[in-house]
C-alpha cells in the first residue's frame, strides 16, 4: 500500500448518489447501495481535513432527451425536484458541499459533471489540481467525469471500492476502469487515503 497524502489542492467529486440510481430507483445500479458506506468514508476523510467536496446530480426536465419516450436509452429518471432526483438520506454530505447540477436542459445529455457546468472553473478558482472521483455509475457518469477531469488538466484518482457499474454489457465496469487508466487516471483505496477521523 502506498499512502496518499491529501493536500489543500485536492477535492472529492461524488457522482450522482441519487435515489433513482440506487436499487429500487427507476434506473437503479446493481449493488449501488453498497457504495454508500465507502463514499461516506471518503467524505469523512475529506471533511476532517477541511478539503472541498463536490456532489453532482442529474437534474432532468420531464422531457429529457435521454428518456426512452424521446428515443433515448433510459427510462425517466432524476427529474428535477422529485424524490428520485434527491441525494440519498444516507449520504453524509458536508454542509458546505458544492452541488453540481447537470443534464438540466431538455435537448442535451451530460454524463460528465464537467459537461455544461462551471465545475472546471470552480475547481481552478479554488486552487484544486487533483480530484478524487467516486459514486455512480462506473461505466457512465464516473467514467465521463474522470476522462473530462483529465482533459481539463486535473490529476485524477478514482476510488473503485466506492463505485459500481450498470454493466449493460458484462464487464462494462472493468472496461471503463481500463479506459480511465489508459487516459492517465490512477486508482486508490480508502485505506491509502488514511484512517477516517474517529469523530466523523
Amino acid at each position: 500500500m502506498n499512502p496518499i497524502r491529501l493536500q489543500d489542492s485536492d477535492a472529492l467529486l461524488v457522482i450522482d448518489m441519487q435515489y433513482d440510481f440506487l436499487p429500487g430507483g427507476s434506473l437503479g445500479v446493481p449493488e449501488g447501495d453498497q457504495v454508500l458506506a465507502p463514499v461516506n468514508e471518503a467524505l469523512a476523510r475529506f471533511a476532517a481535513l477541511g478539503l472541498p467536496v463536490y456532489a453532482s446530480r442529474d437534474w432532468h426536465p420531464e422531457n429529457h432527451v435521454s428518456f426512452a419516450e424521446r428515443g433515448g436509452p433510459w427510462p425517466p429518471h432524476c427529474v428535477a425536484e422529485t424524490r428520485g432526483a434527491a441525494f440519498s438520506d444516507e449520504l453524509a454530505l458536508p454542509a458546505d458541499t458544492v452541488i453540481i447540477s447537470k443534464a438540466d436542459s431538455a435537448d442535451a445529455d451530460a454524463y460528465s459533471a464537467f459537461n455544461g457546468t462551471a465545475l472546471a472553473d470552480h475547481l481552478r478558482q479554488h486552487g484544486v489540481s487533483r480530484v478524487f472521483v467516486c459514486g455512480l455509475a462506473t461505466d457512465y457518469c464516473v467514467l465521463n467525469t474522470a476522462l473530462d477531469a483529465r482533459s481539463e488538466g486535473f490529476e485524477t484518482v478514482i476510488l473503485p471500492e466506492a463505485m459500481r457499474a450498470v454493466n449493460v454489457q458484462p464487464q462494462d465496469g472493468e472496461r471503463a476502469i481500463a479506459q480511465m487508466r489508459e487516459a492517465g487516471v490512477t486508482t486508490a483505496t480508502l485505506a491509502e487515503l488514511g484512517e477516517v477521523a474517529a469523530a466523523a
